[in-house]
């Protein structure tokens, strides 16, 4: 492959994990774009977002970054990395430098995820065990996946990986789209983040815009060809 054509880095977001993108990564696949889904910490944005741009870093050539929910902040923080060449926004956080989850969840009117939040704690090195949260499993089919099966939102409720509460508040360090060109996909019915927060993020990144009414929030799981789409488009404006 040309060194020329970007590679795809996915970046999954909380309550989720990199299988989540299988059926995107198939219809790139398919079209012999290069993918690779890492593995996001959900421990924090500098840290999350600087795995991510190591990893990114690390890649042979151009990379197009694609963040899923709480990943669209990682990318707009890891896209400022020297070989990143393009960002695409899925159902996802479009921060301002300076800018944190919560500051700008808090624009509009919170979605149902909030009011169903489970809370967990973990062991840190030093201190008191730190706050991480999951969706309540009976919420889940209708917070997250309203448009996928019941039998697979069953599963998904189960493997859900928890994000570390501190990311809400933890501010964005940069703001990649305001130097790289950038895509989003708004999921026009998600309960998990408020369209708006989506459409709002996306106008002001200057993004190219595309929305799938009726989508839920695992717009990715539902609708993999719609999203697969946006991102062959930006690999190929980006190539």
């Amino acid at each position: 492959m040309s060194t020329s054509t970007p590679t795809v880095v996915l970046v999954h977001g909380a309550f989720a994990d990199a299988a989540g993108w299988s059926g995107v990564i198939e219809e790139l696949q398919s079209h012999g774009i290069a993918v690779i889904a890492p593995p996001n910490p959900l421990r924090g944005l500098a840290a999350d977002a600087a795995y991510v741009a190591s990893l990114a870093a690390q890649v042979d050539g151009p990379v197009v970054l694609v963040g899923h929910s709480y990943g669209g902040a990682l990318i707009t923080v890891a896209g400022t990395t020297d070989n990143v060449v393009g960002l695409v926004y899925v159902a996802a956080y479009a921060l301002e430098e300076g800018e944190s989850l919560g500051e700008l969840q808090g624009r509009y009117p919170l979605s149902p995820l909030v009011g169903n939040l489970k809370q967990w704690t973990y062991p840190v090195a030093a201190g008191d065990p730190a706050v991480e949260v999951t969706i309540a499993e009976d919420a889940y089919p209708s917070v997250f996946a309203a448009d996928v099966p019941a039998e697979v939102t069953k599963v998904l409720a189960a493997t859900q990986r928890p994000l570390a509460a501190a990311a809400f508040e933890e501010p964005a360090s940069a703001a990649a789209w305001k130097t790289k060109p950038s895509w989003a996909l708004v999921a026009g019915a998600d309960n998990a983040i408020n369209p708006e927060v989506e459409r709002f993020g996306a106008k002001r990144a200057g993004a190219t815009v595309v929305e799938v009414e009726g989508a839920s929030h695992a717009v990715a799981l539902s609708q993999p060809k719609a999203v697969a789409d946006l991102i062959r488009e930006a690999v190929r404006a980006t190539s």
